[in-house]
């Protein structure tokens, strides 16, 4: 009898899960963004109407910037936990201010659950109009020869365009300094100036310039050429084995969300980023669309938190 109790538990628990997830959602979604403008912000418009049509309602795009992610992340943790309220997080919220903020108010793993990854957008190592280079191989050379002569740009302190360049510094033995700019756009501006000599930025910014000849485009930090950019080679080809730099997006709901209603977001997202159309757009910018399983999403914040973890201490690198 007790045998029978505990699997009709079981199956009462199941079917309890299935009728959650069937009656999910009862209301308008909410996604979450860190940054306005920009990728990010660009990303969620796209997909947001997407996972309306799935799901069979409204989903709204809210900006709340602010404390890198932090704002962000709160408001999304002051919500019920039952999958209405979605953070688009990113490689600052879940790899890197962990390691940069001494009292950050929130546990990456213990208060949020990840859904889907959603875009990855490598970095593309970009110098000066007028530096006189021509591959990252005449970078380093020529930062060999004049240690401390030259300066990269950074969105900010703990970026992923600063942290890249830090490793950079490390693997290719040279000493560059970091200028830290309040955002991507003002440090390009005055890379193209030639008031600063290096920036690894993200593709989707500064290919543009590339190509207009406003900076010189030396590599890409994907492990393969990238179809917005195929005539750039990649970090690897440039002689840094392994080399894969860039800020990623994902989705997240608070933890204590029930997972049937999980299952039924990461499928509304799969079905999302199968289209063709918003594929060719991201492909386009310079993203690439990746979906992932939540599991195999958790694992590799895991793994990115570590590998940005080593970089942050070995370059003592402090929140602003």
């Amino acid at each position: 009898m007790r045998v029978r109790g505990i699997v009709a538990g079981a199956l009462f628990g199941l079917a309890a899960q299935v009728c959650l997830a069937q009656a999910f959602p009862q209301r308008p979604l909410r996604i979450v963004v860190p940054f306005p403008g920009g990728v990010a912000d660009t990303m969620a418009r796209q997909v947001a109407p997407r996972l309306g049509e799935v799901l069979g309602q409204s989903v709204i795009v809210e900006n709340r910037p602010g404390a890198s992610g932090q704002i962000a992340v709160q408001d999304v943790l002051r919500a019920e936990a039952d999958g209405h309220a979605l953070l688009l997080g990113h490689i600052g919220t879940h790899a890197i201010n962990p390691h940069l903020f001494a009292k950050l108010p929130y546990d990456p793993d213990r208060d949020l659950a990840p859904v889907s990854m959603l875009l990855t957008t490598p970095n593309l190592l970009v110098v000066a109009p007028d530096l006189a280079v021509k591959s990252v191989a005449d970078l380093v050379q020529l930062a060999r020869a004049k240690p401390g002569a030259f300066s990269y740009g950074s969105p900010g302190n703990g970026s992923s365009g600063h942290l890249a360049a830090e490793l950079f510094k490390v693997r290719a033995g040279v000493d560059i300094t970091h200028v830290p700019y309040k955002g991507a756009a003002p440090a390009l501006q005055d890379l193209m100036a030639g008031r600063i000599h290096v920036m690894f930025d993200t593709i989707t910014q500064s290919w543009p310039q590339a190509r207009a000849g406003k900076v010189q485009a030396l590599a890409v930090a994907s492990p393969k050429r990238h179809p917005a950019a195929v005539e750039v080679p990649t970090m690897v080809e440039s002689g840094f084995a392994d080399w894969d730099t860039g800020p990623w997006f994902g989705l997240f709901v608070r933890a204590g969300t029930p997972e049937a209603v999980i299952g039924r977001l990461h499928a509304a997202v799969q079905s999302a980023l199968d289209d063709a159309a918003l594929r060719e757009r991201f492909t386009s910018l310079g993203g690439t669309l990746a979906g992932s399983t939540p599991q195999v999403f958790a694992a590799f914040i895991v793994a990115e938190r570590a590998r940005w973890g080593k970089v942050i201490r070995d370059a003592n690198i402090r929140a602003d």
